[in-house]
């Protein structure tokens, strides 16, 4: 009988890609895949450990899971990703109910760690070199509802923001083959995927370490010629990445969403000085009034650190008026996290977490108005929305998202009237909404 897996990923769409490949060499290796952990044999966790508030949410989730492993079938307790990359011999003092550890690099072995494992009593651990880059001839196994898909385009980070810890455990910034996305973006879209959703630690910097010219622009003008895809979704790009040129495709590209997410994380000189960010504040000001000026009606999504060390009130002011001013479409808020290992971790004027609480819920109480009165201004227009399923409320309601929303981190529409089926892309005119959600019609 097939032994059956089942597999929690936790953090980011970049992990969603990896826990699909480690689920696809399994179901390859004839593993079934549940998605109830009480049935399964094998219990995986794939792991965040950006900030702490990601480490905390890993640790519960491990330790739940490891409650049921002794009242239920499950025979293994695996973790993955970067939880165990950061932290190897940590976690294997203080975690003796997991069996096996597997890092960054080592997920595409998982089917072969597993084989390894059996008769064996002590713990595993494979954290070995994180510079693993994901192929597409490697088994991947969709997760996402069948419209919509992520595609990795590149691997780990060469930024180095002081903040941050991820090019340690993903490596050194890593372009993917151009043909051989658009060999995969060609099987998701056979698949009948409609969305594509770029992704990658910063993806403007696609291609520059690839001979030949590849470049981002390149990429998408190539998987625009795809038929049957409809949206590509350009995620985390990075603010001094964004060029005159990719400007102008996502104007002129009708597949391209008029929607782009820059990761700013701050505004004031100061403050992004020692992030190690290489954009400044009038910089940051331009790109947001060119790309606004040039793609008119475009959604901007940003991230902010609120708390990073030395930041002073002043700085934290002209944040919040940056915020005010801008009008963000879209905007994620995070509490600095001081990393063990980064530059800013030792750096001094560290700021208390009583502050960075306060700053947070000030600044999100701004968004909140922001995004209220953006909502607002939609009402009687007309959005092209993707439907989803139905509301959790009540299944008379149709629920959707906009080519103006990215899937899982941004608001919803919700369908009053009309009919359509999952996976359809259809017209709606907006009639009401609220903060961050919208309501409409589908138009006949």
């Amino acid at each position: 009988m097939k032994e059956k897996v089942s597999l929690v990923s936790l953090g980011c769409p970049k992990n969603l890609v990896d826990a699909e490949v480690m689920l696809g060499y399994l179901a390859k290796e004839k593993y079934e895949v549940t998605t109830d952990e009480r049935e399964a044999d094998i219990i995986i966790v794939n792991t965040c450990s950006f900030i702490k508030e990601a480490k905390q949410e890993s640790i519960d989730t491990i330790l739940d899971l490891a409650d049921r492993k002794h009242d239920a079938r499950c025979r293994l307790l695996i973790v993955t990703g970067c939880l165990p990359q950061r932290y190897q011999e940590e976690l294997v003092k203080e975690l003796p109910e997991v069996d096996i550890f597997v890092g960054t690099g080592d997920y595409p072995r998982i089917a072969e760690i597993i084989a390894e494992k059996r008769g064996m009593s002590e713990q595993l651990r494979y954290t070995g070199d994180p510079n693993f880059l994901y192929d597409e001839d490697l088994p991947r196994l969709q997760s996402s509802p069948y419209y919509t898909a992520y595609l990795k385009i590149a691997e780990g980070c060469s930024n180095c923001c002081s903040y941050c810890v991820i090019p340690s455990l993903r490596g050194a910034f890593r372009s993917r083959p151009q043909d051989k996305l658009l060999k995969e973006a060609s099987e998701l879209v056979a698949r009948g995927v409609k969305e594509i959703n770029l992704i990658a630690q910063d993806i403007t910097g696609y291609g520059k370490d690839l001979a030949g010219g590849a470049s981002l622009e390149g990429l998408i003008k190539e998987l625009a010629a795809l038929d049957g895809l409809q949206w590509i979704r350009l995620l985390y790009a990075y603010p001094d990445g964004i060029s005159d040129s990719l400007i102008q495709l996502i104007r002129d590209e009708d597949k391209v969403c008029k929607y782009l997410d820059i990761p700013l994380q701050h505004v004031s000189d100061p403050v992004l000085k020692r992030m190690n960010r290489r954009s400044s504040e009038a910089e940051i000001r331009s790109l947001i009034a060119k790309l606004r000026g040039e793609i008119p009606g475009i959604a901007l999504r940003t991230s902010l650190i609120v708390g990073f060390p030395g930041e002073t009130d002043e700085d934290f002011k002209k944040l919040l008026h940056f915020v005010e001013e801008t009008r963000f479409d879209r905007l994620g808020v995070f509490c600095y996290s001081r990393e063990e290992g980064t530059p800013s971790a030792e750096m001094p004027d560290q700021v208390s977490e009583r502050v960075k609480r306060e700053r947070y819920k000030k600044l999100m109480r701004t968004q909140a108005r922001v995004s209220f009165k953006h909502n607002r201004s939609l009402v009687d227009t007309e959005e092209l929305v993707l439907i989803e399923g139905y509301s959790e409320e009540t299944e008379l309601l149709l629920k959707g998202r906009s080519s103006k929303q990215a899937p899982d981190i941004d608001g919803q529409v919700y369908v009053t009237s009309g009919n359509a089926q999952i996976g359809d892309i259809v017209k709606l005119r907006i009639t009401d909404s609220s903060d961050y959600d919208l309501i409409g019609e589908i138009v006949p």
